[in-house]
């Protein structure tokens, strides 16, 4: 009776917990405190390879971290999904980082994916096979990290593009009319620095599936700025898909209240990176 009662407590644990998790992997290198959280399915078997998503906290391009509740359901989202899944953390433009943070940020961001590629034979990863996404300011790096492909890599070898992206909410008109802190400098005093962050400047036909989030109730960037990026998309004639939710405010999840989105973010990912 007593092995009975464990075996269906280990299957209860089990089937309440089906990812694996590894925590602070240093990714970066070179002595920086910022890393990374792994998401992962349970028991590959051998030979078995995932598609994999870097997840980008948002925060201002100041604040947030890798492991807020956000990010924790995307990454376990996708590892319930046969995805591998790397929330990281990235520099911040804060007290601890009193000169610029871009495009650092942006430069962090492709190291992971850089990263998933050097090791993708032991955390079983598809490397052709990589997508990005990203809330807030992390759905800006996230839509960068997809239309930039090569440009603004940081400096080493290895292929940064991704074959997909996820832009929840990401703020772009910012760009035009705010002045924002990771540049350390305002819009008078560098413009084509502000230029060079605007997701705009770098599209083309060619890009990436990008995959736009917003809604209707947002307060902090306004749905318009999703609605600008999509404008740009459409006019480049680049694929994208522009979903607004409504009533969501800012910073939901994969699961607000308005709308379960794991269909539709997970229908995404498996069109544009699982095999056939």
């Amino acid at each position: 009776m007593k092995n009975l009662f464990l075996l269906l407590l280990a299957t209860t644990v089990i089937a309440a917990d089906p990812v694996r998790t590894e925590h602070d992997v240093d990714y970066l290198g070179g002595g920086r405190p910022e890393k990374a959280d792994l998401y992962l399915p349970t028991n590959p078997q051998l030979g078995q390879k995932f598609p994999a998503v870097v997840i980008i906290h948002g925060g201002g391009w100041a604040g947030g971290e890798k492991r807020a509740s956000r990010e924790i359901n995307i990454g376990t989202t996708l590892a319930q999904h046969g995805y591998v899944g790397m929330s990281i953390d990235y520099v911040l433009a804060n007290a601890e980082h009193p000169g610029a943070t871009w495009p650092q940020n942006l430069h962090d961001c492709k190291t992971a994916v850089r990263w998933l590629r050097a090791n993708a034979e032991r955390l079983h990863v598809d490397p052709a096979h990589i997508g990005v996404i990203g809330g807030s300011a992390g759905g800006h790096l996230a839509a960068m990290v997809g239309l930039c492909g090569g440009e603004l890599d940081p400096p080493g070898a290895g292929d940064t593009r991704v074959q997909c992206a996820v832009d929840l909410y990401g703020p772009v008109l910012w760009f035009e009319n705010q002045d924002i802190s990771m540049f350390r400098k305002t819009r008078a005093e560098a413009p084509e620095l502000y230029k060079q962050a605007d997701p705009r400047t770098h599209i083309d036909k060619n890009d990436p599936p990008l995959l736009i989030l917003h809604g209707t109730a947002d307060k902090t960037v306004p749905v318009a700025d999703s609605e600008a990026l999509a404008a740009a998309m459409k006019a480049a004639g680049a694929s994208h898909q522009l979903e607004i939710i409504p009533d969501a405010a800012h910073s939901f999840h994969l699961q607000p209240k308005q709308r379960d989105l794991r269909p539709l973010v997970l229908g995404f990912f498996d069109k544009h990176l699982k095999t056939r």
